[in-house]
C-alpha cells in the first residue's frame, strides 16, 4: 500500500501474504532494471492468485543475465515500462506483507527506488526474507539458494530463475520454514529468538566477556548476558520430509540467559500436504 513510511523486516511465519520476485538487468540497484516481476497470492495457507509480466527496461539486456533468466531484449520490445506495471503489483499486493528471497538485500532495494523515482512515495507492506530465515534455523546447510532450499525440502526445481517459477518454488519453501519456527524445533536445536523482534539471538562477545545479541541489530539492540551451567546436550534433529539425523552440540546449549537489557507432490511438508 502506498505510504510516506517503508514497512519493517519480520521474521514470522504468516498465512497471509504475497510472495514476490524480480528478474533484473543485473545486480545493481543503482544502475539495473527490472525486466520481470511475478507475484503469488497467498491466503489462509492457500494460493488464491497470481502476478506475472515481463517489463520493458528501455535498454539492452547484456548477455550475462540473459543467461541467467533466459530473458532478451526480443521477448521484452513490446512489454510495458515497469511505472504502469508497479502500479499494478502495488494494488495486487494491498495490504498483505511480501514475502521472498533476500529481498531485504536485494528485491526491495529495486522496489522502493522506482516506487520513489515514478511515484515519490514508498509502500507500508511489512516483509519476510526467507533467505534470513533460513540461515538461522537451518543453519546445518552449507548454502542457502532458493534452489538449495528447495533441494532440501523435495520441492521441483523446473523452471528456476523465471520470477513465477521462483515465487511458486518459495511459497511453498516458506510452508516448509514454518515447520523449523515452532517452539519444538527451536527448543530442539537450541535456538532462542529475541522476545522483541523474534530475530535468532547470536553470540557476540563484549568487554565484559560473551552475550547474545539480536541479529536484528541496529534495528534491534535487546541482549542477554551469558552464565555457563552444564554440558551442552545433544540429540535427534528432522528435517522437512521427515528425515533425522544426529545434532551436534548447540552453541546455546549449556547456559541460562539473564536479560540485561531493558531497550536495547503433491509433495508432504512437516506431514501437512503442501496447498
Amino acid at each position: 500500500m502506498f505510504s510516506n513510511a517503508p514497512g519493517k523486516s519480520l521474521n514470522e511465519y504468516v498465512k497471509d501474504y504475497v510472495v514476490f520476485d524480480l528478474e533484473t538487468t543485473g545486480i545493481s540497484c543503482s544502475f539495473d532494471e527490472v525486466i520481470e516481476i511475478s507475484a503469488v497470492k497467498v491466503v489462509n495457507e492457500t494460493v488464491v492468485d497470481e502476478f506475472s509480466t515481463l517489463v520493458n527496461p528501455g535498454r539492452h539486456i547484456p548477455e550475462e543475465a540473459s543467461d541467467v533468466n533466459g530473458i532478451t531484449d526480443d521477448m521484452v520490445k513490446n512489454a510495458p515500462g515497469f511505472k504502469p506495471v508497479l502500479k499494478e503489483f502495488v494494488d495486487f499486493v494491498g495490504e498483505l506483507p511480501l514475502v521472498g528471497h533476500n529481498i531485504n538485500s536485494f528485491d526491495m532495494k529495486f522496489i522502493y527506488r522506482d516506487l520513489n523515482k515514478f511515484f515519490g512515495m514508498t509502500i507500508s507492506n511489512d516483509y519476510i526474507d526467507t533467505l534470513k530465515i533460513s540461515r538461522a534455523y537451518l543453519k546445518e546447510l552449507k548454502h542457502h539458494r532458493l534452489v538449495d532450499l528447495a533441494s532440501y525440502y523435495g520441492i521441483d526445481t523446473t523452471g528456476a530463475h523465471r520470477a513465477l517459477n521462483d515465487c511458486r518454488m518459495n511459497q511453498k519453501i516458506f510452508f516448509c520454514l514454518s515447520g523449523e519456527m515452532t517452539e519444538e524445533k527451536k527448543n530442539e536445536k537450541g535456538i532462542i529468538t529475541c522476545p522483541k523482534c523474534g530475530s535468532v539471538m547470536v553470540q557476540r562477545t563484549g568487554v565484559y566477556g560473551p552475550f547474545y545479541g539480536c541479529s536484528g541489530y541496529p534495528v534491534c539492540k535487546f541482549t542477554k548476558n551469558i552464565k555457563a551451567t552444564d554440558t551442552p546436550k545433544t540429540g535427534k534433529k528432522s528435517d522437512c520430509a521427515g528425515k533425522s539425523s544426529a545434532k551436534k552440540p548447540s552453541a546455546t546449549s549449556g547456559f541460562t540467559f539473564e536479560d540485561d537489557s531493558d531497550g536495547g507432490l503433491p509433495w508432504m511438508c512437516n506431514g501437512v500436504r503442501v496447498k
